[in-house]
């Protein structure tokens, strides 16, 4: 499948943006949740792109940037996703994700380089704050910004064209069991990279929560066929959890804080 030269600009406005917003703006515009449906939409499906960008985010949702270090990134990675979902022309969106990986990569490199180029820059911040100079701070700040944006908007926009030629050649030369492999190995990145946040974020306080999820998970499933709206109740169901225990540690901070010891207006 081929894409038009304005679909490929438009592509290219996407990475400009989403470049910029995963260092300054901090909107969440560059998560691929967000990005996949809006190139979906540019390429002629938003729809797979929504698949695409939800199954790139669960790959992704454990890699953070922790202050130099970069993971693969999510912008590149997301955008090529949606590409070669969408020229390989297939239902099976799996080997999308796998193919997408060394672009994730390939961004990461550049996310490195741009930080050593920009590495001077610094001295020059340094100055100008000693100036109290804060009009130069913002100028110089914006040069960067752009500067990074420019360099995904021209690397998301060689990637469209040359990802939708890539998925024409792939599509008719490559055996099918290299595609088998290919959509395995992407549908296991997914739980990959949920592992990595659970890693992080999980404590042994919350495990109980965790096995009653996927209990409730597996029944819910069982008993009403609801399987495509399996997560979304899960999902319920873990937000009134959260908001139920938010709102009763909320409380017993304000007893505690004023001084009560245990007494209040309803007698208990």
């Amino acid at each position: 499948m081929e894409f038009s030269i304005i679909q490929v600009l438009l592509v290219g406005l996407v990475g400009f943006i989403a470049g910029i917003d995963q260092f300054s703006f901090l909107e969440s515009l560059y998560r691929p949740i967000v990005l996949g449906p809006i190139v979906g939409a540019i390429l002629g499906d938003a729809q797979m792109g929504l698949q695409i960008g939800a199954s790139y985010e669960l790959i992704m949702v454990g890699s953070m940037p922790i202050g130099g270090a970069q993971p693969p990134n999510a912008v590149l990675g997301g955008i090529m996703a949606v590409v070669f979902a969408i020229s390989l022309d297939s239902a099976d969106f799996e080997a999308a994700l796998a193919l997408a990986v060394p672009f994730g990569l390939l961004g990461q490199q550049a996310v490195n380089i741009w930080f050593t180029v920009a590495a001077p820059v610094m001295s020059k911040m340094d100055t100008l704050a000693a100036k109290a100079d804060v009009k130069g701070i913002e100028r110089l700040n914006w040069v960067m910004c752009f500067g990074i944006g420019v360099l995904f908007a021209v690397i998301a926009m060689i990637g469209t064209y040359a990802g939708a030629a890539m998925g024409v050649a792939l599509s008719t030369s490559v055996p099918a069991w290299v595609w088998t492999g290919l959509g395995a190995g992407g549908g296991m990145m997914k739980f990959v990279g949920f592992a990595v946040l659970m890693k992080v974020m999980i404590s042994g306080e919350f495990w109980t929560i965790l096995l009653a999820g996927f209990a409730s998970a597996t029944i819910i499933d069982a008993a009403f066929q609801k399987g495509n709206y399996t997560l979304v109740i899960i999902a319920i169901l873990g937000g009134a959890i959260a908001f139920y225990d938010y709102q009763l540690n909320t409380k017993i901070k304000a007893v505690g804080g004023n001084g009560n010891k245990g007494d209040s207006s309803d007698g208990i």
